[in-house]
C-alpha cells in the first residue's frame, strides 16, 4: 500500500477532509478551527475546501457546542465538535455525561448519536494548571461513550475515520505534544478499528502498557532496557474504551511482569483499571507486583523545569521495569 510521511496534525486534517468528502452529513464546528485552522493546526485548509456551511467557527461556549452537536446528530448528521482543550470539558460535562452518552439508550436505541468530540490533552508545553490536564478517566467512566487516544499519525488518522463512521458518540483525544511527530500513513482509505490494541514492540521479559505522550517514552525506555539485556513488550491500547484487555492479558501471560504508564494523575486513572483487570484475570501469571508510572497527585506547574519534574519521563519507566526484573 502506498504511503506518505506526514505529521500527526496533518493526518488528523487528512482524515477529516476525506470523511467530509465521503459523507456530506459530516461537518466540523468549534472555536478558531475555520479561518485560523485550529489552535493546534489540525483543521488547516478545511474551510477553503468545504466552506462555512460545513466548517463552522463558533462562539466561546463549550456548553452550546455540545448541545448543538447532539441535536445535529439526533437528526442524522455526523458532527465533529472540537473542544479545544480537555480541561474545558469540565464546562460541558453535564451535556456529555447526561445527554450525549445516554440519549441513544433513553430512546430505545432508535436514533444514532454519531458524534465525535475531538479535543487535545496532556502537558509538556508549559501551559499551566488549567491547560495541561488529562481527564480521559472521567470519560471512560461514563457508560455510552467510546474514548480513543492515538499516539502516532497512522493510528490518529485511522481511529478518527472509524470514530466518524461509528453510530455512537466517540471522544477523540489528541496528545498535544505529539502533533508534530511524523510517520508513514497510507494514501488509500483505511480505518483502525475501535477497541483494538496494538503491540508496538515485542518482548519477553516485561510488558509496558502506555498511551498518549508516554507511548514514545515507553518505546525509548524499551530500547534503553534492550541495550542492557532486558526485552520488554510495549502495548498501546489506542482505545481506552472499549478496552482490548485480551491483548494486554496475552502479553502479560508471556512476560510475567507489567508496568502501566500514562501522563494522567495516578489516582483513579485508567491505569488503575488495567491493573485491576490484569490482577483479576491473570494473577497466576504474574511473577512480580504490577508497577504504575504516572503523574503524582499535584497541580501541573507552568514553569517548564518544574513541569518536567512532575510529568513522568522515560527514566521512570526504565526504573519501574528494573524494579521488577
Amino acid at each position: 500500500m502506498a504511503q506518505h510521511q506526514i505529521t500527526y496534525r496533518e493526518a488528523i486534517a487528512e482524515a477529516i477532509k476525506e470523511e467530509m468528502a465521503r459523507d456530506d452529513r459530516v461537518f466540523l464546528m468549534g472555536e478558531d478551527l475555520g479561518r485560523f485552522g485550529g489552535t493546534f493546526g489540525t483543521t488547516r485548509g478545511l474551510l477553503r475546501e468545504f466552506g462555512e456551511e460545513r466548517v463552522r467557527d463558533t462562539p466561546i461556549s463549550e456548553t452550546a457546542l455540545i448541545g448543538f452537536g447532539l441535536g445535529a446528530a439526533l437528526i442524522g448528521m455526523r458532527p465533529i465538535v472540537e473542544i479545544m482543550r480537555i480541561d474545558w470539558m469540565a464546562i460541558c460535562m453535564d451535556e456529555i455525561a447526561n445527554h450525549v452518552a445516554k440519549m441513544r439508550y433513553l430512546s430505545a436505541g432508535r436514533p444514532e448519536v454519531a458524534m465525535v468530540i475531538k479535543t487535545n490533552a496532556e502537558g509538556g508545553l508549559g501551559l499551566g494548571a488549567q491547560h495541561s490536564q488529562s481527564f480521559e478517566a472521567w470519560l471512560v467512566h461514563v457508560p455510552g461513550l467510546k474514548v480513543v487516544m492515538p499516539s502516532n499519525p497512522y493510528d490518529g488518522k485511522g481511529l478518527l475515520k472509524a470514530a466518524i463512521r461509528d453510530p455512537n458518540p466517540v471522544i477523540f483525544i489528541e496528545p498535544v505534544t505529539l502533533l508534530s511527530i511524523s510517520g508513514a500513513v497510507p494514501t488509500k482509505d483505511y480505518v483502525v478499528p475501535l477497541g483494538k490494541a496494538d503491540i508496538k514492540r515485542e518482548g519477553t521479559d516485561a510488558t509496558i502498557v502506555a498511551w498518549g505522550t508516554l507511548l514514545p517514552k515507553a518505546l525509548n525506555a524499551a530500547q534503553t532496557l534492550a541495550d542492557e539485556g532486558i526485552e520488554v513488550e510495549v502495548v498501546d491500547p489506542r482505545s481506552l474504551w472499549p478496552l482490548d484487555i485480551e491483548t494486554i492479558i496475552t502479553s502479560v501471560k508471556k512476560t510475567g511482569r507489567l508496568v502501566v504508564a500514562h501522563q494522567a494523575m495516578k489516582r483513579c486513572g485508567v491505569g488503575a483499571e488495567i491493573v485491576a483487570l490484569v490482577q483479576e484475570q491473570a494473577f497466576d501469571h504474574l511473577d512480580a507486583p504490577i508497577q504504575r508510572v504516572a503523574t503524582p497527585d499535584v497541580i501541573i506547574p507552568v514553569n517548564r523545569n518544574l513541569e518536567r519534574t512532575v510529568l513522568p519521563q522515560e527514566e521512570q519507566i526504565v526504573a519501574a521495569v528494573k524494579s521488577i526484573s
